[in-house]
Order: C-alpha cells, then sequence, then structure tokens
C-alpha cells in the first residue's frame, strides 16, 4: 500500500515513545521506507536500536554524524520524505519549531521538509493546557502543520486529561490519509450511504437485513483519503466510523430518508450502498408482544395461534434522489440480486433516474453481504464493466475511478 513512500518519524523525549515503535511497524509492514529521527532527550526513553531492527534503516539523533551516508546533508532526507509525523511531540519541540530553531537532527530535518507535516502531542494536561503551549500548538497550524489532538484519559503522571499520545493505529491512518491516494476528488462533497436499516415491531424486535455496511464503508473511506469531503449516513452496525468522514448515525429508513434528502442538495456525489428496508411494520406495539397461549383441538393435538404482521412501503429514497437530482450531480445505487442480476439491475439504473449502478449477487462466491470481498458489475446506460473478486477497498477504488470517468466526460460533452 505504502510502497515507493518514504515517511519520516520524529520522536522526542516523551514516555510515549515506545508507541511510536508499533507505527514503524506497522508502517514497514505496508513497505514504507521508514527512518526515524530522535531528539537527545528520546534516546532515554527507548533505544535507537528498537528503531533500527524494525525499520531497518539507522536511527537518526546526531547531526554530524560522519558515519551515516546523509551526513549533515539532513535537506537530503527532507526531499525524500513524502510525509513527516512527529510522535510524540513535547512541548519543547513543538516550541522550537513554531519559532523557527533547529538545533539537533530532527527539527533541522522538519525544517527543510517541503511536505505534509503532522504533530501528535504528548505531554501532562498542566502543559498541553499553558496558554504558551497552546498558542505555539496555533502557531503550527498557520504555517500548514496538521496537529491531533491528544487522547483523554490516565497519564503516567499519574494525572488525568488531555495529552495522552493517540494508539498507534490512529496515527497510521493519518499517514494514510496523506499518503496511499492521489488527492483526484479534493473539492467534491461525497454522501455514501451504508448498512441495513431496523425497522420496530415493537420495544424488543425489529426487521432487519444481514448487511454489515462493510462496502459503504470502504466506499466512503476511500472517498476521504482521494481528498474528497465525505458525509456517511449509516444504519446501525459493528464497524468504526472512518477517520476524516463525518458520519450520522439513523436506524430507520424514515430516518435515513430525512437525513440523506436534507443533504442531497449540497451534494457533488451520492453513492447509496445501504440496504434500506422496502417495507415496515404498519403499526408499532408500544409494549412488547406477548405470544398467544398453546391451546388443544378436539382431537387433543397442539395448535399455536398465528401472529400477522401488517407492512407498509418505506420512503423510497433513492427514487427521490433521482426525481430531485441537481444539475451535475452523480447519483450512484447499488443492486444487491438473487436472480436475473443485470436485468434488474439495468431497470432500477432506468428507473431511478441514476448515473450509475453497482450490480452484484448473493449467489456469487466472493460477493454479498459480511465478506471483506466483492464481485461487481458497474453499470451505466451505455455500458457495463465486470470486475473480478476483490477487497472491498479495491472495488471502492474501481467505482470512484468509473465515477470521476463518467463526470469528466459529461462535462467535456457539455
Amino acid at each position: 500500500m505504502l510502497k515507493g513512500k518514504t515517511v519520516l518519524l520524529g520522536v522526542t523525549g516523551s514516555i510515549a515513545a515506545y508507541k511510536t515503535a508499533s507505527l514503524a511497524s506497522a508502517l514497514k509492514k505496508l513497505n514504507a521506507d521508514v527512518y526515524v529521527l530522535m531528539t537527545p532527550n528520546a534516546v532515554n526513553f527507548i533505544n535507537p536500536i528498537t528503531f533500527e531492527t524494525l525499520t531497518g534503516n539507522k536511527c537518526l539523533s546526531d547531526t554530524f554524524d560522519r558515519n551515516f551516508e546523509y551526513s549533515v546533508e539532513h535537506v537530503s532526507l527532507a526531499k525524500k520524505a513524502d510525509v513527516v509525523m512527529i510522535a510524540p511531540a513535547s512541548a519543547n519541540v513543538i516550541g522550537k519549531i513554531a519559532h523557527g530553531i533547529a538545533d539537533d537532527m530532527l527539527t533541522t530535518t522538519v525544517m527543510a521538509c517541503r511536505c505534509k507535516k503532522i504533530i501528535a502531542p504528548a505531554m501532562n494536561t498542566n502543559m498541553f493546557e499553558n496558554p504558551i503551549v497552546q498558542d505555539n500548538i496555533d502557531t503550527l497550524k498557520r504555517y500548514g502543520y496538521e496537529v491531533i489532538s491528544p487522547a483523554v484519559g490516565y497519564l503516567a503522571c499519574g494525572d488525568t486529561g488531555a495529552g495522552k499520545m493517540p494508539d498507534p493505529e490512529l496515527l497510521l491512518e493519518y499517514i494514510l490519509q496523506e499518503t496511499v491516494c492521489e488527492k483526484d476528488m479534493r473539492g467534491l462533497r461525497v454522501l455514501v450511504t451504508a448498512g441495513p436499516t431496523r425497522e420496530k415491531i415493537d420495544p424488543v424486535r425489529y426487521i432487519t437485513n444481514h448487511s454489515t455496511g462493510k462496502m459503504g464503508y470502504a466506499v466512503a473511506k476511500t472517498c476521504a483519503r482521494r481528498g474528497a469531503e465525505v458525509t456517511l449516513v449509516s444504519g446501525q452496525t459493528a464497524l468504526k466510523a472512518p477517520e476524516f468522514v463525518k458520519t450520522v448515525q439513523i436506524t430507520s429508513a424514515k430516518e435515513m430518508f430525512d437525513e440523506v434528502t436534507a443533504r442531497a442538495q449540497e451534494q457533488d456525489i451520492i453513492i447509496k450502498a445501504a440496504a434500506v428496508a422496502d417495507y415496515r411494520p404498519k403499526y408499532v406495539s408500544a409494549e412488547k408482544i406477548k405470544k398467544h397461549d398453546v391451546k388443544a383441538d378436539v382431537t387433543g393435538s397442539a395448535q399455536t395461534d398465528m401472529a400477522v404482521l401488517e407492512l407498509e412501503r418505506t420512503d423510497d429514497i433513492l427514487a427521490y434522489l433521482g426525481e430531485h437530482k441537481k444539475q451535475g450531480q452523480f447519483l450512484c445505487g447499488f443492486a444487491m440480486e438473487t436472480q436475473d442480476l443485470l436485468e434488474n439491475a439495468r431497470k432500477k439504473l432506468k428507473k431511478k433516474h441514476l448515473d450509475m449502478i453497482v450490480a452484484n449477487s448473493l449467489r456469487e462466491e466472493g460477493a454479498g453481504f459480511g465478506g471483506d470481498t466483492n464481485v461487481v458489475t458497474l453499470i451505466t446506460e451505455d455500458e457495463e464493466v465486470s470486475l473480478g473478486k476483490m477487497s472491498k477497498e479495491e472495488t471502492a477504488s474501481h467505482i470512484l475511478d468509473k465515477i470521476l470517468a463518467r463526470m469528466a466526460r459529461r462535462q467535456r460533452e457539455e
């Protein structure tokens, strides 16, 4: 995923320095070329050999190390970098960088970098909340640095509050967000729906489906990584909300209809990947519905009374969006079928006034609900493209490639 990318990790004097080892390892597993720069104080918290073993590169702390190929040429390493992250970033280093002080390998290299620079503060709560530190952080933001808000919790000093360095998994997401995709969707506003809806029967029971939301979440995450401003309207899932995406949680089809239609006119692209219920109970009981007693007929055999659930149609979100589509907006739907896949998908494309529909079948191995792969066909009014089995993230990338190509074609024709 990060092959050909160079990541510089800056480590300062903080007890949280040990977490950066996990981050370096994760980056290496994604095939990134990782260099670790340490301040002189940082080596008191973690041995440079740890980073050298994990990255396969010499850990740098001495600007005048004559045994390293870059020697005093810290500028050479700075030119090579695709992204820099300082994690943990102490109050001291934040202050130095904010005021242009470059007196060690880390700060001199950062000053020479033109790539994206990300700061993850880690310190005592009182230090973090000190107005001077906050002013320094604001200064870095004005200069284009991205500052990750520290986590709140129990600190090594015994205090509880803001100042913990976020987990390596979150730090990795910030690096991936910057490096993994070309930002060819920057400036576009995208709304994605995902997951199932739940329609209440009573306070205990509901009607739903097998959707896990994985496909829609993959689409939303990929849009964000490609630079789009993304809103994800999601039903109840077990998935963690994607970073860099505004997530709106809903439960019912009515709630999804309201949230989507309220935002629709602001969007450049709408991708409806959610599995929305077509029907809901006409009457919702305020109390739990009790099962009927078992009765015996004249022959002595047991009989159970039948329960009848009356249903009514839900609002058709996709049809509404198609009828109210604004000029230039791209509308993409999904079709999940068990038979006559392409025929039914084409009918849906035309009936709902869609620009594209993504068709997949529950009957095909590697497709359907719950898995990490999918097998889809991308259908437009004049084209059908069948994709083989691939991960849902790869599928999302192909979907977005096709959408951008169709939008560019439409602009040329206009």
